[in-house]
């Protein structure tokens, strides 16, 4: 039985002043059974590094929260369990402690669910028992389909996801995972290590993902910026050479992206994929009525024999990059559709030269039928 009173008494004696007075607030608000400001009070407290020493966190839960934990908020109770799960050294013992929240709150499904991304890390990163984990994702990503936008274990379960597909090597699942986990956490509550962590897994990723062929939401990121003035830069300015198809940049940035090792290891996938995107842009850059490219434009601009040209739009075709009709006779392919992307900032200028060109079109349209308005009526 958790002695709430004792341990108020004892901590507001600490030789820590800012504790003592942290306590001395959180009496007040225990004896007044003001539980919401109460669990504010609490969650503040737990961020205090002197909370973070030993198992002082641990001891909080015990002799203090187990008190009152059923008027605690549930979602609150799980993430201040959460914070005082990383001080128990034993795995096993910490996954009690998770799951007996977890029986408390199981009515709550934001927190249940969170619970269950709880255990699922331990599992993964203490016993690397990633079967076990896999269904406990499938389970969350059941339990958060049904909540309507984006809840606080959103961001815990895309973590969980991304670091079982890296671990597994799943670059494409885990490119999307990261993405959506960057999508729903604030930057600024990530430290530089991790910035450059998270940015430097996801480069590797886009580059070695199959299927994954839209690099703008990555490059718009914040998270890049924390490559600039380390030893990976060049990572950054290998993916705006692939999201531009720039054959050229690759292969002038290779003294760099083959010390990295996967990289280094798939080179004939990547230069597959810079190819694909090389057509893409090719597509993209044309107006849709000059989308009629020539196999030696496209040997051009890919460096590929002229005679594997056509390998090269079919896997386009079959993938879903492109939409057209390849004319073997004639050696060209017609363009009708180019898979929409995320646009860096160039290719939004190319964009917003289209747009104008349309514009001009439809106005010289509307002024000829203005014209000859008094013809077409006669008919």
């Amino acid at each position: 039985m958790a002695d709430a009173t004792g341990y108020i008494s004892a901590m507001k004696n600490s030789s820590d002043s800012d504790i003592a007075e942290r306590f001395a607030k959180i009496e007040d608000l225990y004896n007044k059974k003001l539980w919401h400001q109460l669990t504010v009070q609490l969650k503040e407290l737990v961020k205090l590094p002197s909370m973070l020493k030993e198992d002082s966190l641990v001891q909080l839960f015990s002799k203090f929260i187990a008190d009152f934990e059923s008027k605690i908020n549930p979602l609150s109770l799980v993430q201040l369990g959460m914070v005082a799960l990383e001080q128990h050294s034993d795995s096993e013992q910490a996954i009690k402690f998770i799951e007996r929240i977890g029986e408390k709150v199981k009515a709550n499904d934001e927190a249940a669910a969170l619970v269950k991304v709880l255990v699922g890390n331990i599992k993964l990163h203490k016993h690397d028992k990633r079967r076990e984990v896999q269904d406990i994702i499938e389970e969350v990503d059941k339990m958060l389909s049904e909540y309507d936008g984006v809840s606080p274990v959103h961001s815990h379960f895309y973590l969980l996801s991304s670091d079982l597909y890296r671990i597994d090597g799943k670059h494409a699942e885990f490119y999307r995972s990261s993405l959506r986990y960057l999508g729903c956490t604030d930057i600024e509550d990530l430290s530089m290590a991790e910035q450059t962590k998270h940015a430097f897994f996801l480069s590797l990723a886009a580059l070695l993902g199959e299927g994954v062929y839209n690099f703008g939401e990555l490059l718009a990121h914040k998270v890049l910026e924390s490559l600039q003035g380390t030893e990976n830069e060049w990572l950054v300015d290998l993916l705006f050479a692939f999201n531009s198809g720039d054959v050229a940049k690759f292969r002038q940035l290779k003294p760099k992206w083959t010390t990295q090792p996967d990289l280094a290891a798939h080179e004939t996938l990547l230069f597959e994929k810079v190819c694909l995107l090389c057509l893409m842009e090719m597509t993209f850059r044309r107006e849709a009525t000059q989308r009629v490219l020539t196999f030696q434009d496209i040997a051009r601009e890919t460096t590929l024999p002229v005679e594997q040209v056509e390998l090269l739009i079919m896997k386009a075709l079959s993938q879903g990059l492109v939409q057209g009709k390849i004319d073997q006779v004639s050696g060209n392919v017609d363009m009708s559709w180019v898979q929409p992307r995320v646009l860096d900032k160039d290719q939004v200028k190319i964009m917003m030269k289209k747009i104008e060109s349309w514009s001009m079109a439809v106005s010289n349209m509307e002024v000829m039928i203005e014209n000859q308005a008094g013809e077409i009526l006669t008919y």
